[in-house]
Parts: structure tokens; C-alpha cells; sequence
């Protein structure tokens, strides 16, 4: 059965969409049959995988509002076992739509459990913002990850995430665990993005992912010819870092299912008051090392 992923932060620009398309492909690269599920109304991830506009095609809106299945909305992308959901503007819609309706919240859950047999990983690309689509992913989800850019600013959301994460496990989503923290857009040339990855990894500890992603530019183009960076430039660096992500993503995987020990998960209240923590320290640290920290971008 699929291990269901959501990949969130309310915050936009992180790397969302970045890893729900390589990431998926990467699997898919490695014999994991995986679907992409774009619920987000820009639909940055149906055009990531090559799929133009399309007024007739069928998109997550009619799973969610018109309960059409699944299956006769995935389409096949140019990935071999990669299978995608696609999304367009209405979805803009079916956050007000799903208001009056009952159980609105376990919608996109309803909609992907007779498909869960099908594939070995879901993954959901949630909108950046924290409304009822954000919300159905997560509570559709096993687990998830959350991408966090290695910049000072993005610390300070982190702890308002975790803080709704621990109140969807509360009363939503009680089996809701943290796949992992994804470290991204990394720059090794700034003394920032060095700082507030091992803040991250000194108050996260094994939640943090080994992987890193790095600002690349193949990663930026790959999507303008609507495929993953995997089959843009295999040899790139941000291509090889989802190809590493896959790995332990399906390590992980293995080791739930009794092959190994789990990737701990110390639960998101202590994860929240580290990240608070960790933003603050990151503020001085960031202070203190003037202007070495800017990015050269």
C-alpha cells in the first residue's frame, strides 16, 4: 500500500513544487510507482511535468467537489511510473465550495484511498497558505515532509507550521507524522545558509534529512521544458540531491514496515519550541557575522 506524503510550509518560494515533481520522478527513477497530486490552484506542478492549460482536462476539482475517481483523473507523464494529478485555477474555487460540505476535511482522503494499492508513494503538493486544500492534503497524509530555504526568514514560519501540524494530529490527523525536514535552495558560499542549516540540524537532529538541496541552476530550468531535473541534466547537482532525498525517502519507508529502526519523531510541540528557538539564535548568529551572510543572488 502507498505511503501517502504531503509536502507543506505555508511559506511560497521554498522548494514545494521543486520537490514534489523531482522527488517523485527520482522514486519513480527507482522502481517506486508514484503518483504527483497538485493541489495547488497555480498548478505549478502540472506545468513542471508538461501539461499546458487545458479546459477540458479533468483536474483534482472534480475528485474533490464532483467525486470523480481517481484513477480517471491521473495521467501518465513523460516519467515511466509517474503518475500525476493534475490541478488548475478552479481549485481556487473548491476552497469556498468545500466549506458547507460534511466531513470537508477528509475529502482528498476519500478520494485517494481506492488508488493506494496501486502505487508505493502519494505525494501531495500542497498550496503555500494553511486553507482547506493545505489542510485535506494533510489530512490524506502518513507523513510530512516540510522544505525549508536556508535563509534566516524562513526559520520564523517553521514554528507556526509545526504549531499546525501538532493541532491537525490533534484533531484531525492523529497518526500525522514528520517524514523528514528538507533543507533547500542551500548555498555553501554564504555563511547564512551554512548557519541555519546546522541550527536546524542541532535542534532537529535526525528529522532533518541527510540530503541538501542546493541552489541550481538546472533545478530553475528544468521546469520550462516540462520535465523533472532528472531527465533535463542527470548529472547536475540538484538532480543528483533528489536521486539521494529518493533513497532515504524509501529507506524510511522500509523501515516503518519493520526492516529497521525509524526515523525518530520527537512530535511537533518540542519541534515548535526548538524552531523558535532556532530562529532566534540564527538572528544573532546572522548578526553577528555582518555582511558575510548575504546572498550573492
Amino acid at each position: 500500500m502507498a505511503r501517502v506524503i504531503a509536502i507543506a510550509n505555508q511559506k511560497g518560494g521554498v522548494g514545494k513544487t521543486t520537490t514534489a515533481v523531482n522527488l517523485g520522478a527520482s522514486l519513480a527513477i527507482s522502481e517506486q510507482r508514484t503518483l504527483v497530486i497538485d493541489s495547488d490552484p497555480q498548478a505549478n506542478s502540472t506545468s513542471s511535468l508538461g501539461f499546458q492549460k487545458d479546459p477540458a482536462r479533468r483536474t483534482l476539482y472534480q475528485a474533490l467537489i464532483l467525486g470523480e475517481p481517481i484513477e480517471r483523473i491521473a495521467i501518465q507523464t513523460k516519467v515511466e511510473g509517474l503518475e500525476l494529478v493534475p490541478s488548475d485555477k478552479s481549485l481556487v474555487g473548491a476552497t469556498v465550495e468545500l466549506v458547507p460540505i460534511e466531513n470537508r476535511e477528509y475529502r482528498l482522503k476519500e478520494a485517494v484511498r481506492p488508488v493506494l494499492e496501486k502505487y508505493s508513494f502519494v505525494l501531495i503538493d500542497c498550496p503555500p497558505s494553511l486553507d482547506l486544500l493545505t489542510i485535506n492534503g494533510l489530512a490524506a497524509a502518513d507523513s510530512v515532509i516540510v522544505p525549508i530555504q536556508c535563509e534566516y526568514l524562513a526559520l520564523e514560519g517553521v514554528s507556526e507550521l509545526l504549531d499546525t501540524l501538532m493541532r491537525i494530529r490533534r484533531t484531525i490527523n492523529p497518526s500525522l507524522a514528520i517524514e523528514g525536514i528538507l533543507l533547500t535552495m542551500y548555498d555553501d558560499r554564504t555563511t547564512l545558509s551554512k548557519q541555519v542549516a546546522a541550527d536546524l540540524r542541532s535542534f532537529f537532529g535526525p528529522q532533518v534529512f541527510d540530503t541538501i538541496i542546493p541552489r541550481n541552476v538546472r533545478l530553475a530550468e528544468a521546469p520550462s521544458h516540462g520535465v523533472p531535473a532528472a531527465f533535463y541534466d542527470i548529472h547536475s547537482k540538484g538532480a543528483e540531491s533528489y536521486l539521494h532525498l529518493a533513497k532515504e525517502v524509501i529507506a524510511n519507508a522500509q523501515k516503518r514496515i519493520g526492516q529497521g529502526p525509524e526515523r525518530p519523531d520527537t512530535g511537533t510541540r518540542a519541534a515548535a519550541a526548538a524552531a523558535g528557538g532556532a530562529a532566534a539564535d540564527a538572528s544573532l548568529s546572522s548578526g553577528s557575522s555582518g555582511g558575510s551572510g548575504t546572498s550573492p543572488d
